[in-house]
């Protein structure tokens, strides 16, 4: 009898000790992040970080470990400044150098910096009418002007429509109003496709494209010329300038962005499925590095 009641005792020492142990490996898990005073944050950007898939890898890895909950609006380049110029998004992503230079300049914005790039090639069907493959892209721009081949420009006041209306500019071209060159008002996802369907040249960022690939059958005419780097930017909506701005959340998010986590998870992104990354992380570096003025 009093054997089994130390045997009784022994096992519910045990129990004690393993609830104990239990309850202790509990309280070291990682912590769920503190929910942030203002946990919303609005973030405007351009579609080509929507339409890659980059912010569906980024987004949930920042909103787990800051209690931030981001809401994107993916526009044009030149509607998400739009946004920050009012003062109704807290802060951007963006790609289109000289434009976001005006809105720091104009106090909107503050804190630019340098996140990442790729390139923007230019696109069109196999037949290649315009005979723009390996050319430069001034002489490329020229020869389908000269052929009245279709473009499909974006039209959207984006950072690529901005990149490709300087081409044209620097090419010599007046390509707006001609019946070959038509606008699609869209984003670059669906001008893709538009450009697609009338076997078009479009301009297009290379990440974007590799997404949509699969989806098409335009392929790449033109590419690695440098005028055609493509390069993004963070910025905070500025506090000072509109008081219910969520400083704390943009300021978070460009930390994470270029944190050691965040260069990784940009400068691997699309290894797996497209053999190749579909940005070059670029934090720490200057627009001077990279040949900006």
């Amino acid at each position: 009898m009093l054997k089994r009641k130390n045997v009784r005792n022994i096992l519910t020492l045990l129990a004690l000790c393993f609830l104990l142990l239990v309850t202790a490996c509990a309280k070291t898990e990682t912590p769920a992040a503190t929910k942030p005073a203002n946990p919303d944050l609005i973030l405007a950007t351009t579609t080509s970080t929507q339409d890659s898939g980059l912010l569906d890898a980024l987004l949930p890895v920042f909103e787990k470990k800051t209690g931030y909950k981001v809401k994107t609006v993916a526009v044009g380049t030149g509607q998400a400044l739009a946004l920050g110029e009012k003062g109704e998004a807290d802060v951007l992503l963006v790609h289109a150098p000289d434009a976001e230079k005006k809105v720091v300049a104009g106090g909107s914005a503050i804190e630019r910096k340098l996140v990442m790039h790729n390139d923007f090639i230019l696109l069109g069907a196999v037949e290649d009418i315009a005979r723009v493959k390996g050319n430069k892209i001034d002489a490329a721009l020229k020869a389908i002007a000269e052929k009245k081949a279709a473009f499909i420009s974006r039209g959207d006041d984006s950072g690529t429509h901005k990149m490709e209306q300087a081409l044209w500019k620097k090419a010599g071209v007046a390509a707006k109003g001609n019946a070959w060159y038509q606008e699609a008002g869209a984003g670059m996802g669906q001008t893709l496709k538009i450009a697609d369907e009338k076997k078009a040249y479009t301009l297009s960022d290379r990440a974007t494209f590799l997404a949509q690939q699969k989806n098409m059958t335009l392929g790449i005419l033109l590419e690695g010329d440098p005028a055609l780097l493509n390069i993004y930017h963070v910025m905070e909506v500025n506090p000072e300038k509109f008081a219910k701005v969520n400083a704390a959340g943009a300021k978070a998010f460009s930390e994470f962005l270029l944190s050691q986590e965040g260069q990784q998870m940009i400068a691997t992104f699309g290894k797996d499925k497209y053999g190749q990354a579909l940005f070059f992380a670029d934090g720490g570096k200057s627009d001077q590095d990279l040949g900006l003025q």
